[in-house]
Formats: C-alpha cells, sequence, structure tokens
C-alpha cells in the first residue's frame, strides 16, 4: 500500500471516529463479540497458518495464539461497562460545592504494529484492547507471517468496516509509510532496535506510544529449588515456540552446588517432552527465516554445548540446545537469543546476583525458582523488571487480571485487561462546579485576613 493510500485510509478513519459511532458501550460489545465469533470460525485456519509460518502444532497455536485471543475478548465483553463508566472522585473542600470525577475517553485513530513471533495473538489482543477503549484502528501485522497476516486480514476484514479497523499488509516500506502519519496512540510489539524508531518517529508527532520489547530476561535457581520441576517448566518455556518467546529465559542462573543436577534434570526434561530426536518431532516447531537461523547458529559455541546443537538448514529448525560454563563475556550473552539456545552461569553467592542484575539492563521478565523467602523478597523488591514467576516461567502473561509490559529498556507501557483499556483511553479530570454558591476567597483584591486564614486551613 502506498503512502497516500495509507493516508486516505486514516483519514476514513478519522471522519469516522468523530460521528461518535464507537463511544456506545454496546457499540463496542456486539464490535468483540464478532470477532469472538471470527475467530472461533477460522480456528483450523488460523492453525493452518501458525504451522505455516513457524512450524507450530494445532494446540501450541491454540494454546498460545488463539485461544489467548478469545480469553482477552471474553473478559472485555464482561468488563467493559465497568471500565468505560466515569469514576467520582474527592473534591477537596477548597472547592465546595462541586463534584469531581474522571471521564474515560477513547485515544482515537491508533496504529498497532505485531511482530511474527505470536503473529496471531500479538495482533489481536491489543486490537481487542483498543476496540473496547472505543478506538478505531490500523493494523500492521508482521511481513515474516504471511499466511497469518493473511488470515488475520480476512478476519478483520469480514467482521469491520475499513473506516473503523483494518489491516495493511507489506514491509518496511508500509511499516515508514504507517509511522509518517499522526495517529493518536501507536502500539508496538518487538525488538528492541525497531521500538527506538518507532519511538523517533512518533515523538515527532508528540504521538503517545505503547511499547513492548524484549531484552535478556534471567532465570535464577538457587540451592533451596525443586530441581527436577524447575528443570520441567524452564525446559517448556524456554523452548516453546523454539525460543521465539519474548518472556522465555534467556539465560539461568544456576547455584553451584545443584548445577550438575539441574543440567541432567533439563537433559531428561527435554527428552521426556521432545523425544530422543526433537527435530524429528512433529509439534517441534522452526525458526521463522533463514536470516534469524544463521544468527542463532553463530550463537552456539560446539565447546559449551552439553546438551542438544543439531541443526537442520533445509527447514530452520535448531534442536533444544544447552550449553554450560557459559561467562557474560561469551557471544550468546551479547544479545537477547530468541531461540532454543539456553546458557547456564553458575554462581556461588546469591547477593551477589541481585547486585550483578541491578547493574543490567532492565529485562521484560525474571524467573526464580526457590523456597528461600528472603530471596524472593530482595529480588520482587529490589530488582526492576517487567514481570515474571516464583518457581514457574512465562505464564504472568497469561491473565487478563494483570497488565503485562515492560520497563526500561524492555518497554513502556503495559496492556491486557484493564491495564489494556487504560492503554487506549484517555481520562478526562473534570470538575463540575454548582452556581448555588461562590466562595469570594480567590477573587481579589487579597487584603481579607480572614480569607487568608480561611486559605491557610484548606490548604494543608
Amino acid at each position: 500500500m502506498k503512502s497516500q493510500e495509507i493516508r486516505q485510509l486514516l483519514e476514513e478513519q478519522r471522519t469516522y471516529y468523530r460521528t461518535g459511532a464507537t463511544l456506545p458501550v454496546s457499540f463496542r460489545v456486539a464490535q468483540l463479540k464478532k470477532l469472538y465469533a471470527a475467530i472461533e470460525k477460522y480456528q483450523d485456519e488460523i492453525g493452518d497458518a501458525l504451522r505455516a509460518d513457524l512450524g507450530k502444532s494445532r494446540f501450541e497455536g491454540f494454546m498460545c495464539e488463539s485461544g489467548l485471543a478469545l480469553t482477552e475478548i471474553s473478559y472485555m465483553i464482561r468488563h467493559v461497562k465497568k471500565f468505560a463508566r466515569k469514576k467520582r472522585v474527592t473534591t477537596p473542600f477548597a472547592q465546595f460545592p462541586a463534584r469531581s470525577y474522571q471521564q474515560p475517553v477513547p485515544r482515537g485513530n491508533v496504529l498497532i504494529m505485531s511482530p511474527w513471533n505470536y503473529p496471531f495473538l500479538l495482533s489481536i489482543e491489543p486490537l481487542t484492547d483498543a476496540i473496547a477503549a472505543g478506538n478505531t484502528a490500523i493494523v500492521k501485522p508482521s511481513a515474516y507471517a504471511p499466511a497469518t497476516s493473511r488470515i488475520v486480514e480476512r478476519i478483520i476484514g469480514e467482521c469491520f468496516d475499513p473506516a473503523y479497523v483494518t489491516v495493511v499488509t507489506g514491509g518496511r516500506a508500509e511499516n515508514a509509510a504507517l509511522l509518517e502519519q499522526k495517529f493518536d496512540l501507536v502500539f508496538f510489539t518487538g525488538s528492541q532496535a525497531v521500538g527506538k524508531e518507532v519511538l523517533r518517529r512518533t515523538a515527532e508527532h508528540l504521538t503517545p506510544a505503547v511499547l513492548e520489547l524484549g531484552g535478556k530476561s534471567p532465570c535464577i535457581v538457587d540451592a533451596s529449588a525443586n530441581i527436577q520441576l524447575a528443570a520441567k517448566r524452564v525446559v517448556f518455556g524456554k523452548f516453546l515456540n523454539c525460543g521465539q518467546t519474548c518472556v522465555a529465559p534467556d539465560y539461568v542462573l544456576c547455584e553451584a552446588s545443584v548445577k550438575a543436577a539441574f543440567v541432567a534434570a533439563v537433559r531428561e526434561e527435554i527428552r521426556r517432552q521432545y523425544g530422543e530426536t526433537p527435530l524429528a518431532n512433529a509439534d517441534y516447531g522452526r525458526i521463522v527465516n533463514e536470516k534469524h537461523f544463521d544468527r542463532l547458529c553463530g550463537l552456539i559455541d560446539p565447546k559449551k554445548v552439553v546438551i542438544g546443537g543439531e541443526v537442520d538448514a533445509d527447514t530452520c529448525r535448531i534442536a533444544p540446545t544447552v550449553m554450560d560454563h557459559v561467562s557474560f563475556e561469551d557471544a550468546v550473552m551479547g544479545e537477547e537469543i530468541f531461540g532454543p539456545i539456553l546458557p547456564v552461569l553458575t554462581f556461588e553467592d546469591f547477593d551477589a546476583v541481585v547486585e550483578e542484575l541491578k547493574g543490567k539492563d532492565k529485562p521484560l521478565a525474571l524467573y526464580l525458582f526457590t523456597s528461600n523467602k528472603k530471596h524472593i523478597r530482595r529480588v520482587t523488591t529490589e530488582l526492576s523488571y517487567g514481570g515474571g514467576c516464583i518457581n514457574d516461567v512465562i505464564i504472568h502473561l497469561a491473565t487478563s487480571a494483570m497488565g503485562f509490559g515492560g520497563v526500561g529498556e524492555s518497554g513502556m507501557g503495559s496492556y491486557h485487561g484493564k491495564a489494556g483499556f487504560d492503554a487506549f483511553t484517555h481520562y478526562k479530570s473534570i470538575v463540575d462546579k454548582k452556581t448555588w454558591l461562590d466562595l469570594p476567597m480567590r477573587y481579589q483584591p487579597y487584603t481579607s485576613k480572614l480569607y487568608e486564614r480561611l486559605l491557610h486551613l484548606f490548604l494543608r
């Protein structure tokens, strides 16, 4: 789509938004119900698309993408009426008589830019929040997931008028053309490098942005952890979607006294979950393209591989791989991995680990396996990160009752449930001042000692 076509499309959405059609909650609920029904209708096609783009099994595709999208939609259908109500707040006595409240209003015309790793979920979930909040939306799926982009475009085209919600497909040219336009909010999920460019472009229009980025999310395993359970859950979270998950454990920091037991348990869990030869497992996916496959292969140090390491260049598949005796100087620790490679680092002193992590970029997620309450308290209160789990991984994002987002280098803003509604909403602060009484103390001349005493009484 050319720049002029995108500009015209956005203008049509501006015109539609100004009619007020998206404001009634009943309208929003009706649109969410249409979207829910369409996703259910196209479950098979969604599964086929995810298999074509990323090799995902039907089970994983529903569990991690379309099923979670349905959950967010149903949550919004149940709660949007409450979210959209104006909220009465306390009025200071100095402003008597008056009524004060916050009025939720839509941002307006929004742009949603989604990534390739969870191409269905991360297109539909923020769209759900945008619709619930009463916005129009242009959705821009990733060109790296063409099959899923097509089914997203088909579903949205079947549900909505393009003047309300539509899809723009394409690559970098379309991304650039979209970011030339002045939206009321841009919602972006992707890499830190592209996130910086999005922020630069939105700053030109003073457009607010929600950035869901990534980073090197650590997983700490101390000596008090349930090692077998830790291995089971880390293997699940790390190698889900072949490690192409923004909140996957990027690396493990394992206490020295249990490191050997942990690595042995991970080896057994990989065998149990993926079989003796994971590359022969039809339910184990693939790397999205050759570029990312080659990058990941370059991060594998054969001398440090203790589990896996097998690759298939013809299908862009890498077996679940574990590297031991890794340090922060290794190439695999120099960037977010975003693939099925798990480096294991060793520590002796938990307090030293906490202090070291304080000096690193703020990750999107952090995980701690422990039964030590002091360790839990230190990690959850002293370290800055987007969110995480105690004695599990990644599941904190699978709830609409908590916001999900990054902090610092891993992003800004959050969504899911009420947090998602808030992300796409502006809250107007309004004082409804009554006319039957007008306190005179705020008006000049400021000569009355009584008024001055009253002012000091009120403002304290």
